[in-house]
């Protein structure tokens, strides 16, 4: 259960760095509202889900799915550029984020 928070977590970080962007610095309310609520929800169920797990796994597996997340919604449905590079970058941060997960033991 303690995985699944982090990885609802991870998705929901995500969506306040994508919040954060089209926010446009703060200078528009619906992204900036959506924004605060991603970002509480993200590290409400990190701390949640820290009573159960070592940080340092945990801390990674949603630092990765974030960035991962980000990167490929990114270039989904803003525009950001596609490169193989990038592509293979992805794919190695989410493999190095399943091998944590993994590796990651429950208290």
């Amino acid at each position: 259960m303690a995985w699944l928070l982090v990885v609802v977590a991870g998705l929901l970080e995500t969506g306040f760095a994508v919040c954060l962007k089209l926010s446009h610095g703060f200078t528009r309310l619906w992204p900036t509202i959506a924004f605060a609520c991603f970002a509480l929800g993200s590290f409400g169920l990190l701390t949640l889900s820290l009573r159960k797990l070592d940080v340092g796994p945990a801390y990674a597996v949603w630092t990765g799915i974030g960035a991962a997340g980000t990167a490929v919604y990114g270039m989904v449905f803003l525009g950001d550029l596609v490169s193989t590079l990038k592509l293979v970058s992805i794919a190695l941060v989410i493999l190095g984020v399943i091998g944590l997960q993994l590796s990651g033991s429950a208290h």
